[in-house]
């Protein structure tokens, strides 16, 4: 059963069954909140999700987020479309609805649009 975490929920933690590959736990948190605590996500891929309350296909995909979880080791940063100039600028998003896939400096790995749930996100990382 897959980790229903939302934004104002827990945070992903990595499992600390003394694994040494173990997996972060499945994330959905708002920006403010990953700025805040980066450090705790590097066990996971990091997801930024480009969201606009007006947006239907937006709304769609945080409805599905929401309450079908996110796959273990997939940190979903839901960022708000219409006020996160400086980061639209940096990874040239010129659409809502857009995912781009960041590494642990923040640089982008990969940028798509149209991914409706989490385990489809996770599927087009890298």
């Amino acid at each position: 059963m897959p980790d229903k975490t939302a934004m104002s929920d827990k945070t992903a933690m990595p499992d600390k069954t003394g694994a040494a590959d173990a997996m972060a736990k499945g994330a959905y948190i708002g920006y403010a909140d990953y700025q805040s605590k980066m450090s705790m996500y590097q066990g996971s891929k990091v997801v930024l999700f480009f969201h606009a309350s007006w947006c239907p296909d937006c709304r769609a995909t945080d409805a599905a987020l929401n309450s079908s979880g996110v796959p273990d080791g997939l940190t979903v940063v839901k960022v708000d479309y219409d006020t996160a100039t400086e980061l639209k600028q940096k990874y040239g998003i010129t659409q809502q609805h857009t995912f781009v896939q960041i590494d642990g400096a923040a640089m982008s790995v990969k940028k798509w649009t149209g991914t409706k749930d989490g385990a489809a996100i996770k599927a087009q990382t890298t």
